[in-house]
């Protein structure tokens, strides 16, 4: 973990106020697990704290980090204003990341994503196709307006999009995608999955017996680094225990916290 003035190559709308920020900087070089993310420090002296934003992409090549955000509050309103030649602070890469160690050449991988979770999944499924796994993509979304990246998560994997409205692909949520998948694919070698709270549990839940179930959280956080205990939830296996999302997770094994 380091803090550095990343500078801003890119910035572009990519979906219905969702931002894609291209950064550059030495500190691309620690970022070498999927799932972690950079804490980013508002360019706006009244705002505080920082924003925490998964790594969506990285290349070493080119020492360029790739994060997707939601625009939809003062800080990342603020963020989603800066342009190309810009300079903001960072500090990271922070938190447990996705372990895909034990993947191996054919293995079948299911990742499960929705809304904004979907962002971190990207580089989690660019790292599981350079060990030529056979990837099958989930992603749930709000309607059409909300739905990104489906061309380059088409080019690692199978991709599966379902909308609450119906408005694109099929209607319904990511659990129909799952029964759909285990019908036409089997039980996979694992299961990667990052969204929103109800999702998650849905995920835990289908896959209850798997032993490699593996779920990001999604939490407020404020000092990013475990200081602070703003994140915390409950240990499943001890009730009496805390775990920190920020630095413990925010990838954590089912079966780990209560969701």
């Amino acid at each position: 973990m380091k803090q550095e003035m990343m500078l801003v190559v890119e910035q572009k709308e990519i979906a219905s106020t969702i931002f894609e920020l291209t950064l550059k900087g030495e500190l691309v070089k620690q970022m070498e697990t999927s799932g972690q993310f950079i804490h980013i420090r508002v360019p706006r002296s009244d705002l505080l704290l920082r924003r925490p934003i998964s790594l969506a992409s990285v290349s070493m090549e080119e020492s360029t980090c790739k994060v997707i955000y939601r625009a939809d509050g003062d800080g990342t309103k603020a963020i989603s204003e800066l342009t190309t030649g810009d300079k903001l602070d960072v500090l990271g890469p922070l938190g447990n990341g996705f372990d895909i160690s034990f993947i191996e050449k054919g293995d079948l991988v299911y990742i499960v994503g929705g809304g904004i979770g979907v962002p971190p999944l990207y580089e989690l499924g660019k790292q599981l196709a350079e060990k030529e796994a056979k990837i099958v993509f989930m992603h749930g979304f709000a309607n059409k307006d909300a739905v990104f990246y489906e061309e380059e998560f088409s080019r690692l994997g199978e991709v599966m999009i379902i909308t609450d409205d119906g408005s694109y692909c099929r209607k319904g949520h990511t659990g129909h995608l799952i029964e759909a998948s285990l019908e036409a694919y089997g039980q996979p070698k694992a299961v990667y999955s990052c969204g929103p709270t109800g999702l998650l549990r849905a995920v835990e839940t289908k896959f209850a017996d798997h032993p490699h179930v593996y779920l990001s959280m999604e939490e407020r956080m404020a000092c990013g680094v475990g200081a602070c205990y703003a994140c915390v939830c409950q240990s499943k296996t001890d009730p009496s225990e805390n775990k920190k999302v920020c630095d413990e997770g925010p990838v954590f094994k089912s079966g780990e916290v209560i969701i």
